[in-house]
């Protein structure tokens, strides 16, 4: 306690007391230094390190050797490459978003129950300096855990056909991610009284992008589903009668063909509600990540199962809604251009959901620095002052 004083006070000295938003790198650098410090020192966060890296190293080496198995004794042999890569790359994050809402989400209102936030309060430490370095040291430890399973990435790097440009790209987004859950975390801290219901509450912040996104989406596809006239490409009703349904089966020619007719059919407008899907964590490091370039389909073709890859094609495809025809024609002995215009991906999405999740981040942080300002005027019931 007694270095911690004299590091407080020497920020004191070095800060410059001018306002809420004030920031100095020395006091923000000593915020932080006295945060990881007690961190270092905690057993617990050295021992879940540990956990970390043998939870991601096992599952890693088990995916591998299932992978080797399914290739030695199946048919037809996949590239372990992109398959391990999506397998470590949603395990860290996954781990990543359980593991970073309890690094902030007691930064602040732990530290009061404590008795040691008055101790920050008092100097000339803004409430910025406060807050970024509590900020930084949360992210640190967040960013410790991603290094730790660098490794392992590299290990599904090196058994090909993924882009190098794949892992760091994959490591920064997974970066960003973390550091808005951090201000997610920190802002929370500030808002609830006690540290358990700021863990809650962040924890449930990550499970509604990370969860319940997806299952929102699905919930508004029957609002966003209509029956509308549309262009078809496939047998005219009038044609059915001249089908053969024993040379279908078996991929002979019939003497119908496809036409392109108008009906009436169910189109649901996922351009409406794609960003549901923008908006969470796994989708926008899928999107991102680039792992098949040519597309999930011609990596499929290729021998390559790339889940990365596929997430990422599906929800550019949900993002530029229907096709302009919905295509019908499915008789083997179609010419290549039969099948009309083929349905465009739209743009890359993760840039939106990376967005909304770092403003999300941004707001914590601006709650957390205007809740340690002083005096405050009122305070939750129970709230500990010093």
């Amino acid at each position: 306690m007694s270095t911690q004083v004299q590091d407080v006070r020497t920020a004191g000295r070095g800060g410059t007391g001018g306002g809420t938003w004030s920031l100095t790198w020395y006091g923000v650098r000593t915020v932080a230094a006295l945060e990881l410090r007690q961190r270092v020192r905690s057993s617990r966060w050295k021992t879940a390190l540990l956990v970390w890296v043998v939870v991601v190293g096992a599952i890693t080496l088990l995916s591998s050797g299932a992978l080797a198995t399914v290739n030695r004794t199946g048919t037809d042999p996949v590239s372990r490459g992109p398959l391990l890569f999506s397998i470590v790359t949603v395990l860290v994050l996954g781990l990543g978003l359980l593991v970073t809402p309890t690094l902030t989400s007691t930064a602040v209102n732990g530290d009061r129950a404590a008795g040691t936030l008055a101790t920050l309060q008092v100097t000339l430490l803004s409430p910025a300096e406060i807050a970024l370095g509590k900020l930084l040291a949360a992210w640190s430890a967040a960013l410790a855990f991603l290094v730790a399973s660098v490794p392992f990435l590299l290990v599904a790097l090196a058994l090909g056909d993924v882009p190098v440009a794949a892992l760091p790209r994959v490591l920064l987004v997974v970066a960003l991610l973390l550091v808005a859950v951090c201000g997610v975390g920190l802002g929370w801290s500030t808002v609830a009284a006690r540290p358990a219901g700021s863990t809650v509450l962040t924890f449930l912040t990550v499970a509604g992008l990370a969860v319940f996104t997806p299952v929102f989406f699905g919930i508004a596809l029957p609002a966003v589903t209509t029956t509308e006239e549309v262009t078809v490409r496939g047998f005219d009703p009038d044609q059915w009668g001249q089908l053969d349904v024993d040379d279908l089966a078996d991929g002979h020619p019939t003497s119908a063909q496809c036409t392109t007719y108008t009906a009436e059919r169910a189109v649901t407008h996922t351009e409406r509600t794609w960003w549901l899907l923008a908006l969470n964590p796994f989708v926008v490091v899928a999107d991102a990540a680039g792992t098949s370039p040519g597309g999930a389909e011609q990596a499929a073709g290729a021998g390559r199962l790339d889940p990365l890859g596929t997430v990422s094609e599906d929800v550019r495809f949900l993002r530029g809604g229907p096709a302009d025809v919905l295509q019908e024609c499915w008789t083997e002995d179609a010419s290549p251009g039969a099948f009309g215009p083929e349905r465009e991906r739209a743009g890359a999405v993760w840039p939106y959901g990376l967005a909304v999740n770092l403003m999300l981040g941004v707001v914590g942080f601006v709650v957390a620095v205007r809740r340690l300002r002083i005096p405050q005027r009122t305070l939750p019931r129970g709230t500990r002052v010093a």
